[in-house]
């Protein structure tokens, strides 16, 4: 999976507040988005060389240096006391813009564990109503795995670690340093944490979830 060379009108960015690394390959996904910023996620705008078409949030998490900064930015206000974070929020207005696949920045470490943990749910919902998710910190990269075949452009020699989300059945792996054939993985084993890729990733699952933790800068 890649979000290089795609449609940029139906390909969204959504900065978060959670810690990120402007890395190479982050820099080159986010310049084919639509860029909607998160509350305090705005913060990431000038490392990532983008200018955010809609700031949503109850702007809790931002500085009054950030909201002069970025005066110029739409801006969607909510109060503190609403139903939804902040992020899905912003996810819920990429998706009436017509986002198809969606990068979120800033969704896998940080301050708050539980935002990260609720960012993979969010994720695992999307991924049902057919829409690709990419989370990631720059560093790391994390993807929704359901029944089917996925490919992934990964630079050779990246760590990663498939996390059983239910029961797997018929897991194959290749393109890895361990690979398995029709593997049944049970949820909460550790059987497929801290793999390596070799070339060309691909996984391969009959029934049940998972999510790939991928490190491509090692």
């Amino acid at each position: 999976m890649s979000l290089s060379n795609i449609n940029k009108s139906t390909n969204f960015a959504i900065l978060l507040n959670g810690d990120v690394k402007a890395t190479d390959r982050l820099l080159i996904s986010v310049k084919n988005c639509r860029v909607i910023a998160a509350d305090g996620g705005i913060s990431h705008s000038d490392k990532l060389k983008v200018m955010p078409e809609l700031w949503i949030g109850d702007f809790d998490s931002t500085s009054r240096e950030l909201l002069e900064k970025w005066s110029s930015v739409k801006r969607l206000s909510y109060p503190p006391n609403k139903d939804l974070i902040d992020g899905e929020i912003a996810i819920d207005q990429a998706l009436q813009l017509g986002a198809s696949k969606i990068l979120l920045v800033g969704a896998l470490a940080g301050k708050r564990f539980d935002f990260a943990l609720q960012h993979v749910a969010i994720a695992m919902c999307l991924n049902k109503n057919n829409i690709d998710v990419v989370m990631t910190s720059g560093t790391e990269e994390a993807f929704i795995l359901t029944p089917g075949k996925h490919s992934f452009d990964l630079p050779k020699k990246s760590q990663f670690s498939i996390i059983a989300l239910s029961n797997i059945d018929n897991l194959n792996i290749m393109g890895a340093l361990y690979c398995v054939s029709n593997f049944s993985l049970t949820f909460g084993s550790s059987r497929t944490i801290s793999n390596v890729v070799e070339h060309n990733l691909t996984i391969i699952l009959e029934k049940g979830v998972a999510v790939l933790v991928t490190r491509p800068y090692v």
